[in-house]
Formats: structure tokens, C-alpha cells, sequence
């Protein structure tokens, strides 16, 4: 019998059970909420930028985190250039043939940029121009301050999960006019591809200090020129190979196009947009008809696409940016213009460059 003559039946006895689960429920699962949300706000328990199980990343704050780490990379590169040491030395061979080179400004600037993005975001592949030593390891930790430009144009944050995420860093884009002291043409780069497809870019021109950004669906602090010559455009193109591409695109746009010279991929996409460096030339279309490494152009692929341009292989297809680190089809980049059918005005060019 129960004290003071109650009796608890079977019945009674299942209530209350289920009433002390029910209690017990509602506190774990609100304990649970408060975990989940501290990941989620970038909290102090949840650590790195990402949460401890993979789980999502911030593309705003993967932006400002790729902008930190082209300006500290793009500060080695600098310092390594204006020493004038560079221990310059070739990885091999182009498949043009000419020498892969690579100096203490691409090593440096790449240790940089790696760890910082790497001890931001543990949880997301970063694919990288240069090896990576583990006895270089750095720990560079990031503030988690988004910058006020950063913040004015993308007002909200966006999560994405950590494993569709494909970070690529170009440590010092135009390493050979680096070694010539053509200093306008160097960038350092970082692009983020979801499920291959490139959203955010970052090109950083080390030697003006010039950055310019963008999120594809957000915003940018770059825009295009207010026109484009379509008819008799002035084409940018790589210095090892502007023979070939003047040929070509003389026979299909005329004689009075420009075709301008230059070297690195960030450069020329730079050369498409309004730009203010005085040091950056203009263009209208970039053309490159071999084969070319995705950390080159994928983040001038962002941008583009962030401000509603174009760069497709010079058959018109997209380039995805997850697998293989490079591209057969050669490419095409435009802004303002009729993409397509500029892939249709150029359907030899492809055959031209060399494989």
C-alpha cells in the first residue's frame, strides 16, 4: 500500500513514467539546441570556423578569410621580390616547354595562405599550386572580424556543406614575369568552388595593393566597364603564345583587333573589368588555347560569373573545378558580351595550341 493510503494503479504508474521521459526529453533536446547553435553563430565552443564534425562553413567568412590570405601571401611575395633573393628554380617542363619556375616567393606566399585558410576551415579540401611541407606546418589563426566592405555588400551569411567545398590558392600567378621583375602582372589568388562550381573568387595584385573580390549570388567590390568592343575587340592573351591566338583571331574579328600580350591568368581577367590600378591594362575578350591549371582561373571564373560574365573552354563548356587540377579545352572569358556567340565566331582556335 502507498504511504497515506493511495494506491497506484499500473495505469497511474505508466503516466507518470511518461510524463518524467517526457521532462527529461525536453531538457536534452534544448541542451542540444544550444550546442548546435554554437556551432552554427561560429561560437567559442564550436572552435574553427567550421563545426567540429565537418558540418557547414560560412561562405561569407570563408571570403574574408580568402581575402586575409591573398594580402599575407601577396606580402611574401613582395618582401621575397624586393630582397631580391629569390632562389629561383625550375619544377620541370611546361608542356609548351618552357621551365616550370618557382622561387621562395611562391613557397612562402603558399605557406601563408595554405595554413591560414587550413587552420580556419580544418574541415574543407584545399588544392594548392605547391607542395606543401608538414615541417613547414604554421598555425594562423584568423579574428573572425568580417570586413566592413565585405559585410556592406553581403548583409547575410550563407552555409554550405564543408564537404561540397573545393578551396583552390594560387600562391604567385605569373611566377616567370616574377623572375623578370614584371611585377604588374603578379596576383595571388584564392578561389572556393561548391559542388565544382566557383562562388567565390579573390585576385590580390601584391606590388599596387590592389584586391578585388566577389561572391557569385552575394556581392563584390568590382564591377565591369560600362562597354565592351564585341566587333573589333582587343583580346588579351598569354605572352609565351600570342602568335598563334593573332592569327586566328585576326582571320575571324579583322585587322583592326588589338591583341595585347600579357602574362598571368588574374591579370588578364583583371584586364576585362574596371579596374582602378593604373598599372592594369584594358581589354575586351581573354582568350588561351592550351592547356592551363585550375588555381589560374578559377578564381577570375568567380568573379566573372559574380558579375554576370562568362568563362567557358573555347568549345562554350563550363569548367568544373573538383577532380583533375587542369583543363584540355583551352578557355574564353568575356563580360557584356554574346559568349556564345564569340564560341561559335572561334571554332579552330582550340586546334591551334599545342598539347
Amino acid at each position: 500500500m502507498a504511504p497515506m493510503g493511495i494506491r497506484l494503479s499500473p495505469l497511474g504508474v505508466a503516466v507518470f513514467c511518461l510524463l518524467g521521459l517526457g521532462v527529461l526529453y525536453h531538457l536534452y533536446s534544448g541542451f542540444l539546441a544550444g550546442r548546435f547553435s554554437l556551432f552554427g553563430l561560429g561560437g567559442d565552443e564550436a572552435g574553427p570556423a567550421a563545426s567540429a564534425d565537418g558540418g557547414t562553413v560560412d561562405l561569407r567568412e570563408m571570403l574574408a578569410v580568402s581575402v586575409l590570405a591573398a594580402v599575407r601571401g601577396g606580402d611574401e611575395v613582395r618582401r621575397v621580390r624586393e630582397s631580391n633573393v629569390l632562389h629561383e628554380k625550375s619544377k620541370g617542363k611546361t608542356r609548351e616547354g618552357a621551365d616550370d619556375k618557382m622561387t621562395s616567393g611562391d613557397v612562402l606566399s603558399n605557406r601563408k595562405m595554405f595554413y591560414l585558410l587550413k587552420t580556419a576551415f580544418p574541415s574543407v579540401q584545399i588544392n594548392t599550386e605547391e607542395h606543401v611541407d608538414a615541417t613547414d606546418k604554421e598555425v594562423i589563426s584568423w579574428d573572425h572580424k568580417i570586413p566592413e566592405d565585405i559585410l556592406k555588400e553581403i548583409t547575410t551569411s550563407k552555409e554550405v556543406p564543408a564537404e561540397s567545398v573545393t578551396v583552390w590558392i594560387d600562391p604567385l600567378d605569373a611566377t616567370q614575369e616574377y623572375t623578370e621583375d614584371l611585377r604588374q602582372y603578379v596576383t595571388t589568388m584564392v578561389c572556393v568552388a561548391v559542388n565544382g562550381k566557383p562562388v567565390l573568387g579573390v585576385i590580390h595584385k601584391p606590388f599596387s595593393e590592389y584586391t578585388a573580390w566577389a561572391m557569385v549570388g552575394g556581392g563584390s567590390n568590382v564591377k565591369p566597364r560600362s562597354s565592351y568592343n564585341e566587333k573589333t575587340p582587343r583580346i588579351i592573351v598569354s605572352r609565351s603564345h600570342s602568335g598563334m591566338v593573332k592569327q586566328v583571331a585576326l582571320q575571324t574579328f579583322g585587322n583592326q583587333t588589338t591583341i595585347i600580350p600579357a602574362g598571368g591568368a588574374g591579370y588578364k581577367v583583371l584586364a576585362l573589368l574596371d579596374v582602378l590600378d593604373k598599372s592594369q591594362e584594358k581589354a575586351d575578350l581573354y582568350i588561351h588555347v592550351t592547356y592551363i591549371k585550375k588555381w589560374d582561373i578559377c578564381a577570375g571564373n568567380a568573379i566573372l560569373k559574380a558579375l554576370g560574365g562568362h568563362m567557358t573552354t573555347l568549345s562554350g563548356e563550363e569548367i568544373t573545378y573538383t577532380g583533375s587540377d587542369g583543363i584540355e579545352g583551352g578557355l574564353l572569358a568575356s563580360i557584356r558580351m554574346n559568349h556564345q556567340a564569340l564560341v561559335r565566331k572561334l571554332p579552330d582556335l582550340e586546334k591551334t595550341g599545342p598539347k
